[in-house]
C-alpha cells in the first residue's frame, strides 16, 4: 500500500486553513442545527461547523412538476433548456421544463442496480450542441465484483437511443457490493473532466482512499478519452495512477465548479457525523478514513479517532448530525441574495442546505423545503433560472422566483 505525504505547498494544515478563511459576517441567526452531536470532536477553526443561520426574503414558488421518476441520479439542462435525467435503474429521459416526460433514452451497458449501484450521474460535453455526446457514470458489473466506470455515447437524431458507446474509465479494484460509488461528474474549462470516485464502504476496502496505487476514494481528472490530463500531480510517482487529483475521501455525491472563482468544490458523506463540504486542492490529501469528524455506526471511533492530521486537508465545513448530502449546485439563477451559493440536497436529512460562501467560507446556513420530508438526489440551475431538483421518490420540483 502506497500512502503519500503531501508536500507543503499543497497540505493545508489547521492554523493555515483557519487563516486562509477568516470569518464575514453573514449570518444572522442561530445555528439551523438544533440536535445533539454524535461526538464532542472539536472543529479545527470557528464556523466550521452550525455557522449562524440566514434567511432567504425573497418570494418564491415550490411546484411538483413531476411525480412519475423512476429511481433519478443525476440531471443537466440541455441547450434548449429541457432537462437530461438518468435513472438508476439504467435508462435516461428528457423533459421539459414543465415536468413531461417527452423522450426516454436506452442503448446503456448493463449497470449493476444493487444498493447504491446503477446508472448514475449524468452531464453533457460542453459542444453537445455540435457534437450531440453524453458522458455519465455507474456501477459496471463483472465477475470480480462491480466498479465505478465512466462512458460517452452520441445522442441519436430522433433523442432516443445512444450511439457509439464507449466505456472510457473504470475505477480499480473492483468490490463485491453495492456500497457507495461516488460518481459525481464535472467538466473543466478546458473540457476535461473531474470524477468522483467513492470508497466502496466497507472496512477491508475504505483504506484504500489513501492508497494511491487505487482509485477508490479518490477525484479523477481525465480527458473526454479517459486519459490523465497532464499536469495531474502524481503523474511519475512510483505505482500512484496518474489520474489522480485528490485523495482521501469516502463518498463524494456532490462535485460542482464555483462559477466566479472556478474553484472545485465537493460534499461527502461522512459516518456517523463528519459529513464535509470541501475546497478541492489539487494533490490534497482529505484525510479519510484516518482523519474524520464522524464515528463508526456502531458508535467506536473511526480508526484513531483523529480530527486534524499535518499533511492532510481540514473540511470547510462539516454537520454532525449528518445530513447525508446527495447532491450540490452553485445556484446561477434570477433570485439575487441566491446568487452564487452553494445548494446542498440532504437525503436522511430531507431538506435543501443553502450556503452563503465568502472568501472559501461558509458564513450562513438555511434549510429550505423542510416541509416537504423529501430525500433530494439531484439539483441543477436552469435556463429559465428556476431551481429544479428531484428525489428519491421519484419527485421532479421546480423553485422559481415569484
Amino acid at each position: 500500500m502506497i500512502f503519500y505525504k503531501a508536500a507543503k505547498s499543497l497540505a493545508l494544515s489547521t492554523a493555515a486553513l483557519a487563516l486562509t478563511i477568516t470569518a464575514t459576517t453573514a449570518q444572522t441567526g442561530k445555528s439551523v442545527e438544533t440536535n445533539q452531536a454524535n461526538t464532542t470532536y472539536k472543529p479545527a477553526f470557528a464556523g466550521q461547523t452550525r455557522i449562524g443561520s440566514v434567511k432567504t426574503v425573497t418570494p418564491y414558488t415550490v411546484t411538483v412538476i413531476n411525480s412519475e421518476l423512476k429511481g433519478p441520479w443525476g440531471m443537466h439542462s440541455l441547450p434548449d433548456g429541457r432537462l437530461l435525467i438518468s435513472g438508476k435503474p439504467g435508462t435516461m429521459q428528457i423533459l421539459t421544463t414543465n415536468g413531461k416526460i417527452v423522450k426516454t433514452i436506452t442503448g446503456f451497458p448493463a449497470v449493476q442496480y444493487q444498493n447504491q449501484g446503477g446508472l448514475l450521474d449524468v452531464n453533457i460535453d460542453p459542444d453537445f450542441a455540435t457534437n450531440r455526446m453524453i458522458y455519465w457514470t455507474y456501477a459496471q458489473p463483472g465477475d470480480r465484483g462491480a466498479t465505478l466506470a465512466v462512458a460517452k455515447g452520441k445522442l441519436s437524431a430522433d433523442e432516443t437511443k445512444l450511439e457509439n458507446v464507449k466505456v472510457i474509465w473504470e475505477a480499480y479494484p473492483r468490490y463485491k457490493g453495492g456500497g457507495q460509488f461516488g460518481s459525481r461528474l464535472v467538466f473543466d474549462k478546458q473540457g476535461n473532466i473531474f470524477v468522483t470516485s467513492g470508497d466502496r464502504q466497507a472496512n477491508d476496502i475504505r483504506v484504500k482512499a489513501q492508497d494511491l496505487s487505487a482509485t477508490t476514494g479518490k477525484i479523477i481528472h481525465i480527458t473526454k478519452d479517459g486519459k490523465p490530463v497532464a499536469g495531474n500531480p502524481f503523474i511519475g510517482t512510483a505505482d500512484a495512477k496518474p489520474e489522480i487529483y485528490a485523495y482521501g475521501f469516502r463518498n463524494q455525491d456532490g462535485l460542482a465548479i464555483n462559477p466566479v472563482t472556478g474553484g472545485l468544490w465537493e460534499v461527502e458523506f461522512g459516518p456517523r457525523g463528519g459529513d464535509e463540504l470541501n475546497l478541492i486542492t489539487k494533490g490534497g490529501n482529505y484525510g479519510w478514513p484516518v482523519v474524520t469528524y464522524g464515528i463508526e455506526y456502531s458508535g467506536g471511533k473511526v480508526y484513531d479517532g483523529i480530527q486534524q492530521k499535518p499533511g492532510t486537508v481540514q473540511p470547510v465545513y462539516y454537520w454532525d448530525p449528518v445530513i447525508s448530502p446527495g447532491c450540490m449546485m452553485f445556484y446561477t439563477g434570477n433570485i439575487t441574495e441566491w446568487k452564487n451559493n452553494i445548494f446542498v440536497g440532504a437525503l436522511s436529512g430531507q431538506h435543501i442546505i443553502r450556503l452563503v460562501i465568502k472568501n472559501n467560507k461558509v458564513v450562513g446556513e438555511e434549510r429550505l423545503l423542510t416541509d416537504k420530508n423529501e430525500r433530494w438526489r439531484c439539483i441543477t440551475t436552469g435556463k429559465d433560472g428556476a431551481i429544479y431538483a428531484a428525489t428519491d421518490g421519484g419527485k421532479l420540483y421546480k423553485i422559481a422566483k415569484k
